[in-house]
């Protein structure tokens, strides 16, 4: 299976300088606050891609700046974070990508620090429940778009809980990712964030 299929999890965050109306100011900030009071969160996650292909796994996030991707069974394939760099690892090819968690669209989510108003914007959903936010640069159309899916839930932290986002990337190439079961602030161990080398002779752990 090729990594390719997960570049718009690893394209650069797209962001926008955006001039919000009071409404958008107040709901970006629920959002904020929400971001900011989420030290872990586990999740299972489905994801799709513009072929329709699908696959689904595990999804574990703790900050700053860390975040795996465990995927299904018999899939070669692991997203991780470390805090320091996004990791994609092809198991199968024995393929190691990585990136600087600031130039990754999960870096909103990584980074507690980073303030999401200046940035984001958000996007009408015609259901007063969700809150769809909207990150792009006009100027750097390489970056593509990432836009992050939240419903109003009063036993979330803030009020919101992330239900997923969609990444597209300059090639129209579009993932998916739905989140379920989420868990947040639940204990995380560190060596969740470990993994194996694959270039490394007899490499073969997840």
């Amino acid at each position: 299976m090729n990594i390719r299929i997960l570049s718009a999890l690893a394209a650069p965050m797209a962001i926008v300088a955006a001039q919000p109306a009071t409404a958008q100011t107040t709901d970006i900030a629920r959002v904020q606050q929400h971001l900011r009071a989420l030290d872990s969160m586990v999740a299972d996650f489905s994801q799709t891609d513009r072929q329709g292909r699908v696959l689904t796994g595990t999804m574990t996030l703790k900050r700053p700046g860390r975040i795996r991707f465990q995927y299904e069974e018999g899939v070669p394939l692991l997203i991780v974070s470390d805090g320091r760099a996004l990791t994609l690892i092809d198991y199968q090819v024995k393929q190691v990508q990585r990136w600087p968690i600031g130039n990754s669209p999960l870096s909103v989510l990584l980074d507690p620090s980073r303030d999401i108003t200046r940035y984001a914007r958000l996007r009408p959903t015609g259901d007063p429940r969700i809150l769809s936010v909207e990150a792009r640069d006009p100027r750097r159309p390489e970056y593509g778009v990432i836009t992050l899916a939240f419903l109003r839930d009063a036993s979330a932290p803030a009020g919101l809980r992330l239900q997923g986002w969609v990444a597209l990337d300059s090639q129209g190439n579009r993932t998916t990712i739905r989140l379920s079961n989420q868990r947040f602030n639940v204990p995380v161990a560190d060596s969740a964030f470990r993994w194996t080398d694959p270039r490394r002779t007899g490499a073969n752990q997840r």
